[in-house]
């Protein structure tokens, strides 16, 4: 793993780690009967209470972060800069031993999040569903809260605009404490537009939340790698086609975590997802494919289609996505080496020539190596395959 990707893990598990403390200190100093700490004495306890109450709150709000910066969004890297000294100061606030973890886990957090913003670079695109979603929970919330405090002569225990939110999201929830009842004909009408527009609205929203997942289940069964787990790839290697030397290679590679694989072929993309390899079904030489697959942080390409015209392509895509790239391919037929050359590789073999090599050596009585040893001593030297 690259130091670039243990970076962003250690962020995203500083954020997680911080929003469960926040929670649960939260949560315990709302219960608490009394509290104790060094400024504990300087402190109203009702804002020790309220500290406590909006702790928790936050520590969901950062829970959330936490889960938009493993996709790397620049939004929820915003949102934890924001909210990571709200939480320092909520646990001197709440003035509790149990605070103390959860300021010190702060403090050391946000030097973390700031060093690694760079990693945080994609934007937030909402479908058409979730805009929809949002928008229609909104709406029902300000009709119901208008309507409430319009009518507030005809409900009992409704006199602010807090009573009149308080009796939408209730409503519209379908809990119903019934301590703000209609008085009227009108009202109880009004009423029940509230929990109909408010159900309507609440299953809209769960359906753009349960979509992603099914969907995400559904990409796995046929071979395809989630939007996070893609995301979190950084300094890796990309093997572009699935061929007899990929198969080698991923054989040589320890840390099979740091490798990914895209092939068209989804027979074979699922035996490497069933052996615990990163693949994606896809076309190597796709530009959205390649985006997805993260070309612009990966450390090499190896490009190995088994077809020289296929990858003479792939180069040229890849070459034009990432211009610094280190790229290496392997020809099918030793005359097309030097055209893959020229379409952007850095190296070129040729398993044809290095298995000569080794037919060579043996018959010479000289030490036989192996393809990659002759790949390794030819970087060495500076020169290519030929």
């Amino acid at each position: 793993m690259g130091w670039k990707a243990l970076g962003l893990r250690v962020t995203i598990t500083l954020t997680a780690a911080v929003a469960l403390l926040s929670v649960v200190t939260g949560i315990a100093n709302i219960s608490a009967q009394s509290v104790a700490g060094p400024i504990a004495e300087f402190i109203p306890l009702a804002i020790q209470r309220t500290a406590g109450f909006t702790g928790a709150l936050t520590g969901f709000l950062m829970i959330g972060s936490a889960y938009g910066m493993r996709r790397r969004l620049r939004v929820a890297w915003y949102s934890t800069v924001v909210l990571l000294p709200v939480t320092a100061l909520q646990g001197v606030l709440q003035s509790s031993p149990l605070s103390v973890p959860l300021i010190v886990l702060s403090i050391l957090a946000m030097p973390n999040v700031l060093y690694n913003r760079r990693q945080f670079e994609r934007a937030v695109e909402l479908t058409t569903a979730q805009i929809a979603a949002g928008m229609a929970i909104i709406g029902a919330q300000i009709y119901g809260t208008a309507g409430a405090y319009a009518l507030r002569e005809d409900f009992t225990s409704i006199s602010t605009l807090v009573d009149a939110f308080y009796y939408t999201l209730v409503t519209a929830s379908t809990v119903g404490y019934g301590d703000a009842a209609p008085t009227s004909q009108v009202a109880r009408l009004f009423g029940m537009s509230v929990v109909i527009i408010g159900t309507a609205s609440f299953a809209v929203a769960l359906g753009t939340l349960l979509g992603p997942l099914v969907q995400a289940r559904f990409a796995k069964a046929l071979g395809r790698m989630s939007e996070d787990e893609l995301s979190l790839l950084d300094d890796h290697i990309l093997l572009l086609g699935y061929s007899e030397i990929v198969q080698v290679i991923l054989d040589d590679i320890q840390n099979r975590g740091d490798v990914l694989v895209v092939s068209p072929d989804r027979e074979a993309v699922r035996n490497l997802t069933d052996r615990g390899v990163n693949a994606l079904t896809a076309e190597p030489d796709d530009e959205d494919s390649l985006h997805e697959a993260g070309v612009e942080r990966a450390r090499t390409v190896v490009v190995a289609t088994n077809d020289d015209a296929a990858d003479a392509l792939t180069i040229l895509t890849v070459r034009q996505l990432n211009p610094d790239i280190k790229i290496l391919a392997v020809a099918t037929n030793r005359e097309n080496m030097k055209k893959l050359e020229r379409a952007g590789a850095n190296t070129v073999v040729s398993p044809a020539v290095i298995a000569a090599r080794q037919l060579v050596d043996s018959a010479l009585g000289a030490d036989s190596e192996n393809g990659f040893d002759l790949l390794n001593e030819q970087r060495d030297d500076g020169t290519d395959t030929s």
